[in-house]
């Protein structure tokens, strides 16, 4: 009997309705600066799609000339419900969004079940939006596809490294970081910590702490991938909340990179 994970945030983070929600997403991927990239690995933000859809929506649209390559994403984002030792598979098999299920990749998921800091935890997914609104933009932009969704908790940067080495696969995997940056600084501090921590991720510098990014765990992983697979990353949109659909007295900051392998 398949086992599904049910939408958590549809209706909060993103319209619940399906042909609202293609639309949104067409909207915003329609409105990104068009770049001509190839990209392995992508940082996307993961707030509600009025806050942070536009600054994900440009990573995802980078992934328009190789989306017929792509036919797994393996996505990493951080806990805020449940506090999990490791990274977290899901145990289920599919996940559900408005715009229909997605099947886990079982043989990947078996391929790092071996590692001890990978475990399975239904009660971190349940209701973690980091993964969540990643999704219909990944259905949006790429045909055919599985999913490797981890929940990363308290890990090292050593220890999401080493999954993503196993999972890192060819052109036909994608790797995903889920993060929002600073949270609930004023405007003009969020600005200046912000650009901070995208100097550190541009020059592949560590450690990205928690108070600068929410998802500093996988992206220090990710960081040490990419300098071991010499990728390289590129700023596509950095703003914050205070730029898009909220107040400047406390704002969250969002970014999204793209990174590319030599060629």
């Amino acid at each position: 009997m398949s086992v599904t994970r049910a939408p958590a945030v549809a209706g909060l983070f993103y319209p619940v309705d399906s042909q609202q929600l293609a639309h949104n997403v067409r909207q915003l991927l329609a409105a990104a600066t068009p770049q001509n990239l190839s990209p392995k690995a992508l940082i996307v933000p993961h707030a509600g799609y009025i806050y942070s859809g536009a600054i994900a929506a440009s990573a995802y649209a980078t992934l328009k000339s190789c989306a017929q390559q792509i036919h797994r994403v393996v996505l990493l984002g951080p806990t805020h419900r449940v506090a999990v030792r490791g990274l977290a598979l899901p145990g289920v098999d599919t996940f559900d969004s408005p715009l229909g299920q997605i099947k886990l990749d079982r043989q990947a998921e078996l391929s790092i079940s071996h590692l001890p800091q990978v475990t399975i935890s239904s009660e971190a997914h349940a209701l973690e939006h980091s993964l969540e609104v990643q999704l219909p933009f990944l259905q949006s932009v790429l045909p055919d596809f599985t999913l490797v969704p981890l929940a990363v908790g308290m890990a090292t940067a050593e220890e999401v490294h080493e999954v993503l080495e196993i999972l890192w696969g060819g052109e036909e995997t994608l790797i995903v970081i889920s993060s929002d940056l600073s949270h609930f600084l004023p405007y003009a501090d969020a600005q200046r910590r912000d650009n901070d921590t995208v100097d550190s991720i541009l020059k592949m510098r560590q450690p990205i702490h928690h108070e600068q990014a929410c998802g500093g765990t996988p992206i220090n992983g990710l960081l040490l991938a990419a300098r071991q697979h010499q990728l390289t990353p590129q700023l596509l949109d950095l703003r914050n909340s205070g730029d898009t659909a909220g107040s400047r007295d406390r704002v969250v900051g969002y970014a999204s990179f793209a990174f590319t392998e030599k060629t």
